[in-house]
């Protein structure tokens, strides 16, 4: 890498070192946000479809089909741009004007990849509950124990054990899935890497830095995902195996 790319790439004056390090921080908390939303939504839904009545299962049911089927840059097109309509037509009934009340764009962002990443959790939490050995949920019951302590004591644990590893996929997807929030103006760093790329005319080496970035975050966390499955496991055999 000669000089020039690292004046482009550094933090003077004339570099984007600043701007790309609020962009990438944009990312994580942009991801951070919407995979929070997606594990409430998720843990509701497996809820539904364990326990819930026929109704609820149904809906369930419907709301994983749907952000299944339905491309994600819709669902992102549908909160943005649909929001802002729907959010016109509300101001307008109420009386303050067209174009009063704008729909912010990383709200609507990490509702949509909220949504989105909540079908896929709920599955994954579903999947870990049916993994629990039957006999124990029923030991916990016989030796007493109410509804939240069998949880707290029994179906967490173990249920968090085997869901952790497809929850950490889940996680890389939301940090993917935030490089599409892009169209809804939010600058975050496929959006800033864009605009470096544009500027300076040197689309590769800020296409290539934008992967580095988006490599970097998701090998971090994976990281991070890894001692929390290593602390789930612990005083298990495959735990002390390694």
């Amino acid at each position: 890498m000669d000089d020039g790319a690292l004046t482009l790439l550094g933090f003077g004056p004339e570099g984007w070192g600043a701007v790309l390090l609020r962009a990438a921080l944009t990312t994580a908390i942009l991801s951070v946000c919407a995979f929070a939303i997606g594990a409430v939504l998720g843990t509701l839904c497996a809820w539904a479809k364990l326990g819930g009545a026929k109704p609820i299962r149904w809906l369930a049911e419907g709301y994983t089909t749907v952000m299944r089927g339905v491309p994600d840059l819709l669902v992102i097109y549908l909160f943005y741009f649909g929001g802002r309509q729907a959010v016109s037509a509300l101001a307008q009934f109420f009386g303050m004007g067209p174009g009063g009340v704008e729909v912010n764009g990383f709200l609507a962002g990490a509702l949509a990849i909220g949504l989105i990443s909540g079908a896929g959790q709920g599955e994954v939490l579903r999947g870990a509950y049916h993994a629990i050995p039957k006999g124990e949920i029923e030991a916990g019951r016989v030796a007493g124990m109410g509804r939240w302590l069998l949880f707290r004591r029994v179906i967490f644990p173990q249920g968090l054990r085997t869901a952790l590893p497809a929850l950490g996929n889940q996680w890389q997807n939301v940090i993917k899935e935030s490089a599409l929030v892009s169209v809804t103006g939010v600058v975050e760093t496929l959006r800033q890497i864009s605009v470096a790329a544009d500027s300076t005319q040197l689309p590769f080496l800020f296409y290539a830095v934008g992967a580095g970035i988006y490599l970097a975050i998701t090998t971090g966390s994976g990281l991070v995902f890894r001692a929390a499955e290593w602390w789930t496991m612990r005083g298990q055999p495959a735990a002390r195996s390694h």
